[in-house]
């Protein structure tokens, strides 16, 4: 089941994300983050900025958020859109069903022009499912990061409202 997400999702939340960073390329984040740090991330989400989880039973197994692209006033129609799913979610076709809802929503926020996503170049299921919602690549930045010993490009993919 795809709901909003609530305060007493954070420690799932975390767990997911902590993974991620553990673990993936999908974020270039190499530290964990600890119970305060979710709050505070969680309290961010509010109006435009949606956080959306899959229930499974009564365990979050993923999660897809809308996000203040930049601080700048002049970036507010911009929103950067994540999808982080459990281990043992992915290639259920859980980030399709997330990205249907939170893609739904932004187009709901008349305050919202564009979702923009920020994709490691290696991140192939990240890229195709972008794609198949209609996300266009914008462009790469080359050795962006360096994860696990690896140097990783970063890629940005935009879809456009036409209101």
């Amino acid at each position: 089941m795809i709901r909003r997400a609530e305060r007493r999702d954070i420690p799932a939340l975390m767990d997911i994300y902590n993974d991620a960073i553990l673990h993936t390329t999908a974020t270039f984040d190499t530290e964990i983050k600890d119970r305060a740090n979710r709050e505070a991330w969680y309290g961010e989400h509010t109006g435009r900025y949606a956080i959306f989880v899959c229930e499974e039973g009564k365990e979050i197994v993923g999660y897809a958020s809308l996000s203040r692209y930049r601080d700048r006033r002049a970036f507010d129609p911009a929103v950067e859109l994540s999808i982080y799913l459990r281990e043992d979610a992915r290639g259920r076709g859980i980030g399709r069903e997330l990205m249907a809802q939170i893609l739904a929503s932004a187009r709901a926020c008349e305050e919202i022009a564009t979702v923009i996503s920020l994709i490691t170049g290696d991140n192939e299921a990240s890229i195709r499912l972008h794609e198949h919602f209609g996300f266009v690549y914008c462009g790469q930045i080359r050795s962006a990061g360096v994860k696990f010993g690896r140097t990783l490009n970063l890629n940005a993919y935009q879809i456009v409202f036409d209101r």
